[in-house]
């Protein structure tokens, strides 16, 4: 017989397997207290907060005990749910417009390929474990990846709500996204003008139903072009987070998405610098792929936070293939632990800007044609 210990409580909760369970930020610290009692188990367990958002049906986790101990015929759970500290940017029109959602978040780019939106991915998916509420949207109306990266293939479903029809996003790891990519086949090509991409941002703000979100990150497409001009138009962000990679010919694409984001009045939350180096699994050697650096210095240049440096390693790329971000998949990793260090850095910069924020943003672009 097994011995009832925390280890094998954790061990038999890890063999849930439910998108919409985060039993990966699970860790022995998170179960407070372990009591066996006869034949009753009386267990206090911390969970983030995001359960609440996907109706997760805490039962399971009992269900999923007694399997492990079929000699134990009581479990009285207590659940502790930790909710990640959450300030809001105050903005009329933002609210008018979202009137749910505390903070909106753009992860830019000045190029592609740079991760941009594997970052963007991970870094949600980080906010939620830390007990946040947290909605994706996949702003990339051309080259839309987050529902492969998110394991998601169902399309959306809609409700009458208010005289209105909305969109239900879809569910997964903790967060709400949506995608161009869930309403359109998966070899269609989106042969789009401006505008009508620019619309269908604008959709997914006004007929989705995000209800009550701390963070709406949107995961935009690379450059400074006509969908970054039509967001900061239409809805004033909290702020904007810069990917880039350390060589200059990225760095020089980084610096115009940020003086992009400046000119308008959108503060930059920071600079990720993505694939900073490369950690040879044999020999633990460090190799400097594309240079490095590269982020830490334009934001010194530029005189805006460094978030951090995610490493090259093949198991983000196949987290991203395979649809588990590997902030979900493997928590215990380094990468893991880095990507959680830079949201919450991320999530300190937002508090900060909120501290400071003035009442109204101006926003210094001419109306849309």
């Amino acid at each position: 017989m097994i011995e009832i210990t925390k280890s094998s409580i954790l061990n038999a909760i890890k063999k849930i397997e439910d998108k919409n369970f985060n039993k990966n930020s699970l860790t022995l610290n998170s179960i407070k207290k372990l009591e066996q009692v006869g034949d009753a188990l009386n267990i206090d367990i911390s969970i983030p907060s995001l359960n609440k958002v996907t109706n997760f049906d805490y039962n399971i986790i009992a269900d999923a005990i007694k399997q492990e101990f079929p000699a134990i015929t009581e479990i009285h759970l207590n659940i502790q749910e930790r909710v990640a500290t959450v300030t809001t940017h105050k903005d009329p029109k933002k609210e008018a417009i979202l009137p749910g959602v505390k903070n909106t978040i753009a992860v830019a780019s000045g190029k592609g390929g740079v991760g941009k939106s594997t970052v963007a991915v991970n870094l949600a998916v980080a906010l939620a474990k830390d007990g946040a509420t947290v909605g994706l949207i996949d702003a990339d109306i051309y080259g839309p990846s987050i529902p492969l990266m998110l394991g998601v293939k169902e399309k959306p479903n809609v409700i009458q709500e208010n005289d209105k029809i909305r969109l239900i996003p879809l569910e997964a790891f903790g967060l709400k996204m949506i995608s161009i990519g869930l309403l359109v086949d998966d070899n269609a090509p989106i042969i789009w003008r401006g505008p009508m991409a620019s619309g269908a941002i604008k959709q997914f703000m006004t007929d989705v139903a995000w209800g009550e979100l701390d963070y709406l990150v949107f995961d935009m497409p690379p450059g400074t072009g006509d969908i970054q001009l039509t967001l900061v138009q239409t809805i004033p962000l909290t702020g904007a987070v810069i990917v880039t990679t350390p060589q200059e010919v990225s760095l020089i694409d980084a610096r115009k998405a940020l003086k992009m984001f400046e000119r308008v009045n959108v503060p930059v939350l920071g600079v990720i610098e993505n694939m900073s180096y490369f950690i040879a699994p044999d020999t633990k050697k460090r190799y400097d792929i594309f240079s490095t650096g590269g982020g830490e210095r334009v934001s010194k240049e530029l005189n805006v936070p460094f978030l951090g440096g995610i490493p090259i390693n093949p198991q983000i790329r196949e987290g991203g293939d395979k649809g588990i971000p590997i902030v979900f998949d493997i928590p215990d990793s380094n990468d893991a632990e880095i990507i959680m260090d830079i949201s919450r850095n991320l999530t300190e910069q937002v508090n900060i800007r909120n501290s400071k924020a003035p009442g109204k943003v101006e926003i210094l672009l001419g109306d849309d044609d």
